[in-house]
C-alpha cells in the first residue's frame, strides 16, 4: 500500500486511519498544525514524505489548507481532510487540492475508500526541492514538442505513444497537449471523452489559477493527463499564441513532461510551442513529399533561430518497397535519422481502438522504436520508499508492520 501520513492530535482519528489502512505510514501530533512543507519536515525529523496525507487540523483549518496547496503543487502528495465542516469548507478544500473530506467519526470503510481514492491520484510529478532549502528554486518540467511539415505522417501516433510511455514510468508525471486546435484527434487516439478542452483551459479561471487548471485536465487510465483539442472551430479561433505560451509555461511548472502534439506545418500555435520547447521531435514519412517538407521545415527553423540542439528525427512507415533509403533521407535533410519506425498493420488497428501500442504492451517492432524514443527523453530510474512504519503518538511507541 502507499504510505500514509496522519497529522492529528486525536487518537481516535489515528486509530481510524490505522484500521482502514494498516501500519504503512506515520502519525504526528504537533501542537501547532504545520502550514508549510518545511514546518512539516521539521516534525517528521528525517522521515520521507508519504504519498497520502490525512490532515486533521481541528480549529486550525487555514493552516491545513495552506499545507494541502504546497503538498499538491510541489510534491503532488494527495490530501484527505478530516473535519465535520465539509459543507462549509468544501470549495476551499477543492481549490487547495484536497481529494476527499471525511468526518472525524466516519465509518472505517468510508475512510478506507477515501484513502484508496487519494492513493490512486498521488505520485510525484515534478521533483522540487523543499521550500527554504538550498537550491529551492522551482524546477521546470521538460516541454517535448512533436512536429511535422505535413499531415498523415503518424505524428499523433508518435505523440500519444511517447506521452503514454513517459506516464507509465511515473504516473501523473506527464501531460499531453493537443495543439492541433481545429483538427486534433488526441482524444480519439486515446479513446477518451473529456469534459473540458483546450479553449476551456486557455481562457477563464483555469488560465489564471494552476490549481483550477489541474481540475480541468482529463486523467487517462495510464496515469497520463490530457489537454484535448477543441471540438468547436469558433472556440479554437479564440485561442491565441499568447494563450498557448501561458498554458505551456503553467503546465511545465507542474509536470515533469509536457508533450505537445502540434498541427502540421509552422503555424502561430506551433511557433509559440517551439518557443517553450526543450526537446523537438520531428516526424516524417518515407516518401518524397514528406522528406522535402522536413528539409524545408529544418531550413525554416534554422533561419528563424529555433533550431534546438536537443532534437530527434523520426522516420515513419519504413518499408523496402517505398523506393527510398534512409541514406537518401539523411542526404536530403543534412542530418542523421534517429528512429526508424517500420510500417505495420498493428498501428491502424490500435489507432482505431484508441489504445496506443505502448499502453497495450505490444511487442511489435514499431513499439520497440517508440520505446527507444521514450528512453531518449527519460532514462532515469525512480525508487519508491518501502517499509515505512506507523508511529502511534498516542502511546509513544512504534507499531511494526504485520
Amino acid at each position: 500500500m502507499s504510505p500514509v501520513l496522519v497529522i492529528s492530535r486525536s487518537p481516535q482519528v489515528v486509530g481510524l486511519v490505522q484500521q482502514a489502512w494498516g501500519p504503512d505510514g506515520y502519525a504526528i501530533a504537533p501542537e501547532q498544525f504545520p502550514g508549510t512543507v518545511q514546518a512539516l519536515l521539521n516534525h517528521l525529523q528525517g522521515a520521507p514524505l508519504p504519498a497520502v496525507a490525512v490532515l486533521d487540523p481541528g480549529d486550525q483549518l487555514p493552516a491545513a489548507l495552506a499545507l494541502a496547496v504546497e503538498l499538491d503543487q510541489n510534491f503532488t502528495i494527495t490530501s484527505v481532510l478530516v473535519t465535520d465542516r465539509a459543507a462549509e469548507v468544501g470549495l476551499d478544500a477543492m481549490r487547495a487540492g484536497v481529494r476527499d473530506i471525511v468526518a472525524p467519526n466516519c465509518p472505517v470503510e468510508e475512510m478506507r475508500k477515501a484513502l484508496e481514492r487519494a492513493a490512486t491520484h498521488s505520485g510525484p510529478r515534478v521533483q522540487q526541492p523543499v521550500p527554504g532549502a538550498p537550491g529551492a528554486a522551482t524546477q521546470r518540467g521538460k516541454v517535448v514538442t512533436v512536429a511535422s511539415p505535413k499531415g498523415g505522417v503518424g505524428k499523433t501516433t508518435v505523440s500519444t505513444n511517447l506521452a503514454v510511455g513517459l506516464a507509465q514510468r511515473l504516473p501523473q508525471s506527464t501531460v499531453l497537449v493537443d495543439l492541433d486546435v481545429h483538427f486534433g484527434d488526441v482524444a480519439s487516439a486515446l479513446n477518451v471523452t473529456p469534459e473540458f478542452t483546450l479553449p476551456d483551459m486557455a481562457h477563464g479561471p483555469a488560465s489564471r489559477d494552476p490549481l483550477a487548471l489541474k481540475s480541468y485536465l482529463h486523467l487517462h487510465q495510464t496515469g497520463l493527463y490530457v489537454v484535448p483539442g477543441s471540438e468547436s472551430p469558433a472556440a479554437a479561433d479564440a485561442v491565441t499564441s499568447k494563450d498557448i505560451t501561458q498554458l505551456l509555461d503553467t503546465l511545465a511548472q507542474q509536470f515533469k513532461y509536457v508533450v505537445v502534439d502540434t498541427a502540421p506545418g509552422l503555424g502561430e500555435h506551433t511557433l509559440a510551442a517551439l518557443d517553450q520547447t526543450d526537446v523537438l521531435v520531428l516526424v516524417t514519412s518515407l516518401d518524397v513529399p514528406g522528406v522535402r517538407g522536413l528539409r524545408k521545415e529544418l531550413d525554416t527553423l534554422r533561419d528563424i533561430g529555433l533550431m534546438l540542439e536537443s532534437r530527434s528525427v523520426v522516420l515513419n512507415f519504413m518499408h523496402p518497397s517505398r523506393g527510398i533509403s534512409v541514406a537518401d533521407v539523411e542526404a536530403s535533410i543534412g542530418r542523421k535519422v534517429d528512429f526508424q519506425v517500420p510500417q505495420s498493420n498493428s498501428v491502424p488497428i490500435t489507432v482505431n481502438q484508441g489504445i496506443p501500442l505502448l499502453q497495450a504492451g505490444s511487442r511489435d517492432p514499431v513499439a520497440k522504436q517508440l520505446k527507444a524514443l521514450v528512453d531518449s527523453i527519460d532514462s532515469s530510474e525512480k525508487a519508491t520508499p518501502k517499509g515505512l512504519r506507523f508511529l502511534d503518538f498516542a502511546h509513544k511507541k512504534e507499531v511494526q508492520p504485520q
